[in-house]
């Protein structure tokens, strides 16, 4: 596994929590969201996780790790301290900081804190998404908590931003993208580029994290980014 060359980025910020929504539904990509969670860790923001019932399944098939809602905090930390090809990484904070600034809540709490408008949140990521939730968030149906705190960010005018993954896509899922974007979601692609110099997966992992976060505008140091020199950054890596 390589060593984690970026180090971490601002501290954590003052005032009341506010947090990003973080969902993660049952497309296979799972290294997507634990990057993604590491990167607004590392930026000092605070997270709440939601995990659907779907992606419980697919984290384990990708990992072994077994999400429960009753040692979630273990089941997280073991998730976050690895890496895209299961190997461990070097990250900036230790696991136990990362955990400590992260609220979980079951997807089938439709009681939960993000359910509500009037809860504090900065926005939500949805990583990956599937085809699946993408409709779900795209024709209002909020069957879970995951789909209905989507619902209200995108109803409060706060940020979404739904990295669908998923290949060759259909024209149902392509309608539903497009009526997301309409709503003023941002709809992203799980496309790992080549210019960024990625010599291991982690970096192929890394860029699509990273421009998940640039959409929602938290700093982040996890991929080169282009400069307008060809080959600039196989060179610095």
């Amino acid at each position: 596994m390589k060593p984690g060359p970026y180090p971490a980025t601002p501290s954590p910020r003052p005032g009341p929590r506010r947090p990003w929504i973080v969902g993660v539904s049952g497309a296979s990509g799972t290294p997507y969201a634990a990057a993604v969670l590491r990167g607004l860790l590392d930026a000092g923001e605070s997270v709440d996780l939601v995990i659907s019932r779907a992606s419980r399944l697919t984290l384990l098939d990708e990992t072994g790790i077994a999400f429960r809602d009753a040692h979630w905090e273990s089941d997280l930390a073991d998730w976050l301290a690895r890496g895209a090809d299961g190997g461990p990484d070097t990250f900036a904070k230790s696991v136990a900081e990362y955990v400590a600034d992260v609220r979980h809540w079951p997807a089938g709490d439709l009681a939960a804190g993000p359910s509500s408008g009037s809860y504090p949140a900065k926005g939500m990521l949805i990583v990956p998404a599937s085809t699946a939730s993408v409709a779900g968030v795209a024709l209002g149906l909020s069957k879970d908590l995951l789909q209905r705190a989507a619902s209200v960010t995108l109803k409060e005018r706060r940020p979404l931003v739904v990295a669908v993954r998923e290949t060759p896509l259909g024209g149902q899922t392509l309608r539903h993208l497009v009526a997301l974007d309409e709503a003023g979601a941002v709809v992203l692609p799980a496309s790992p580029a080549f210019y960024a110099g990625a010599r291991h997966i982690q970096d192929l992992v890394d860029f699509v994290a990273g421009r998940v976060l640039d959409a929602a505008g938290v700093p982040h140091r996890l991929y080169h980014r282009w400069e307008g020199e060809l080959g600039g950054a196989r060179a610095g890596t």
